[in-house]
């Protein structure tokens, strides 16, 4: 036998013991995958709920400052920006025609008070004259009137110089407030009246500042139902934060005072409005943030809405009773913080529910559970804490950017 047949049988030979081999092995079947679920247990604990609205940022009083007489700009006594005090003087407006209007006003006054003088002489004369018969009582009572014409003459003077004093000290334009000074429009040698378009300057008291916003009616009604009515929710509402638009918290607490009588017709929203104090002169008129309101809620039962799925408009829990699945209906109350709910009935104190994916969950499934230990639990609320904050601020920018 050659080689290369002996080569053939080998080949032949291996390949049979190879297949015989593979026969008897036994096929063993992939394990399914249990999918493991977070679970809580129902505890009743306090909680605030943090809602936030947009808001645009004003000076408590902001005026458009502007001459109330026409000329040329002669001085700029403040630079844009600077921190100016009422009555402090803004511009200089040119001076020389109301400073002779001024002067020819005082002379004509002299002048009304010498006629004055010289028709009460005259009077008395003629007093003296009709005594001695020497005038008709005509002349008399002419005497008389040209006293009273002098009089008459004296006070429109003296009107008109007091008009032209005020010309001449509205040339001096002041500032009405204490405030912050705006940009300013306007450089010497400018002409200007009381009908230009721009103001000199603007001026914006901002010692305390008011930020302004909207919430939707049925979030008004909403609050008036958990307060009682509006006047108590203003006045019993603790107090609201501001973050600025950088993301910071604003470290001076503020308080709403005051809310619009009607709804708008075009947005159905109800407009705002909270104080905060602005020592430091951080916040500037003008500005933007989002109002953090605040609801605190005592002893009640918080879940997370990604433990709830919604059914025909209503709100679902699984349960997990002796392992298994049951769904469970709970209602819970309309204000919530997109992160979590607050529940008002459904649940009770020691239930267990499936706290993360219940919307794929079936009924009646087994649940495999993770625990998940105290330690592991605090973190998780104070990580709540924070986003709640982070959730009220994008939930304002969000109805911000549906208006």
């Amino acid at each position: 036998m050659s080689n290369l047949s002996k080569l053939r049988k080998l080949f032949f030979i291996g390949i049979i013991g190879l297949s015989m081999t593979s026969c008897q092995e036994k096929v063993v079947p992939q394990k399914k995958a249990e999918t493991i679920y977070k679970t809580l247990t129902v505890e009743k604990s306090d909680q605030i709920l943090r809602s936030g609205f947009a808001a645009t940022i004003n000076g408590c009083q902001t005026v458009e400052v502007r001459p109330q007489v026409s000329g040329m700009i002669t001085d700029i006594r403040i630079n844009e920006g600077d921190f100016v005090r009422k009555d402090s003087t803004l511009f200089v407006i040119d001076q020389t025609p109301y400073k002779a209007a001024y002067e020819i006003a005082s002379a004509n006054v002299m002048s009304a008070e010498a006629n004055l003088s010289t028709a009460q002489l005259v009077l008395e004369s003629s007093k003296e004259l009709l005594e001695q018969d020497v005038i008709s009582e005509f002349e008399l009572m002419t005497a008389q009137n040209d006293l009273a014409e002098a009089e008459a003459k004296l006070a429109l003077a003296k009107a008109e110089m007091n008009s032209a004093y005020n010309n001449l000290s509205y040339t001096y334009v002041k500032s009405p407030v204490n405030g912050v000074a705006s940009m300013i429009p306007y450089r010497v040698g400018a002409l200007v009246n009381s009908s230009i378009s721009q103001p000199l300057v603007t001026v914006s008291d901002d010692s305390r500042i008011f930020a302004y916003f909207s919430m939707a009616e049925n979030q008004m009604l909403d609050m008036i139902q958990e307060y009682g009515s509006l006047k108590a929710a203003i006045k019993d509402m603790p107090a609201v934060e501001l973050v600025m638009s950088n993301g910071k918290t604003y470290n001076h607490k503020g308080k709403i005072n005051a809310v619009s009588g009607t709804i708008s017709a075009s947005t159905g929203a109800v407009s705002f409005r909270a104080v905060f104090p602005n020592p430091d002169r951080l916040l500037r008129d003008g500005g933007s943030g989002t109002v953090i309101i605040p609801t605190s809620h005592e002893d009640c039962i918080v879940i997370p809405q990604t433990a709830t799925f919604e059914l025909q408009e209503k709100i679902f829990v699984y349960k997990v009773v002796d392992g298994k699945a049951q769904s469970a209906a709970i209602t819970v109350m309309p204000r919530n913080n997109g992160i979590d709910y607050i529940v008002t009935s459904g649940l009770e104190v020691g239930d267990v529910i499936i706290a993360e994916g219940a919307g794929l969950v079936r009924e009646g499934a087994t649940i495999k559970t993770a625990d998940t230990d105290n330690s592991q639990q605090s973190t998780v609320n104070s990580q709540r804490t924070t986003d709640n904050r982070q959730q009220a601020i994008a939930n304002s920018q969000n109805n911000n950017g549906g208006n």
